[in-house]
């Protein structure tokens, strides 16, 4: 007993190898994705077309509000604009890993697919949320990054390399809201065919996250930064970045945020799995 004990790997080796396991799946995933995302050429070009297009439409939006004002609050015209590209850019990215994979969950429940999901040698939320790469959606990531450059060009921002890395990983814990958030609104498949709806509901309120925190004010402001943490999202990554943080505390909310929803998530799909009969029962 003792030598086959010994014989086990230490827990930090066995975590390091299923993490080189998972990176290593995710990568065939990716190439799986670029290869059937070039196999629809057409198509692909004209998803970014449209992109493209709504986000034009969006600064255009922008333009119009500040040919009538000089601020919003204090925010000026190009702050705006900054905070524009950078939930495009969030927004993006979440549409590239994310978005597809979640809203197909219910779907995967009502043909039965996630039965075979589940019987995988691998992390079964693992599977379901990182399953495909939109191609498309990385691309349009570039635009907000364009659209944020020539932004701090016109404000004479010259961003620190701390202020570079602080805003990313800002904008990784608003996408693990999101996802979070998300994820926890699609388990409800486990019990409704129709939550697709839900989830698409959700990512429409996306477009919150575009405005300025300061033009919301009392219960609004309130529910989209705690109930529906929109403005938090993106508004505190481009406060960090452009150095207008009233307080540490922004920061704080950000973070706590993003672990309250990540465990209620984690809570909620542990359920929801555990109710699941598959679809041959």
């Amino acid at each position: 007993m003792n030598i086959q004990a010994n014989q086990n790997p230490p827990p930090l080796l066995s975590s390091l190898a299923s993490l080189k396991r998972h990176v290593s799946i995710y990568g065939a995933l990716c190439q799986n994705s670029v290869m059937r995302d070039m196999q629809f050429k057409v198509n692909f070009l004209l998803w970014i077309f449209v992109e493209l297009l709504w986000f034009g439409l969006q600064l255009a939006f922008v333009a119009v509000i500040y040919s009538h004002t000089d601020r919003i609050a204090t925010w000026s015209k190009w702050e705006v604009v900054l905070l524009t590209g950078a939930s495009q850019l969030i927004q993006q990215l979440f549409h590239a890993i994310f978005l597809n994979n979640i809203v197909g969950l219910s779907e995967h429940v009502r043909t039965g697919r996630l039965d075979f999901m589940l019987l995988l040698p691998v992390n079964s939320r693992f599977l379901i949320s990182l399953r495909t790469l939109d191609i498309g959606s990385l691309v349009g990531a570039f635009s907000g990054i364009a659209v944020m450059a020539y932004a701090c060009c016109q404000m004479h921002l010259i961003p620190s390399l701390s202020q570079l890395l602080g805003f990313g990983f800002l904008c990784g814990v608003g996408i693990l809201i999101h996802y979070s958030l998300m994820f926890l609104l699609a388990s409800i498949s486990f019990m409704s065919v129709k939550a697709q709806g839900i989830v698409w509901g959700y990512y429409n309120l996306f477009n919150i996250a575009r405005l300025p925190d300061a033009a919301f004010q009392g219960l609004f402001k309130v529910f989209f930064t705690f109930g529906i943490p929109m403005l938090l999202v993106s508004n505190v990554p481009v406060k960090f970045f452009a150095a207008k943080l009233s307080s540490p505390a922004e920061v704080f909310s950000l973070f706590g945020m993003a672990a309250v929803c990540l465990l209620i998530s984690e809570l909620g799909w542990r359920w929801a799995i555990t109710r699941y009969t598959s679809a041959s029962s």
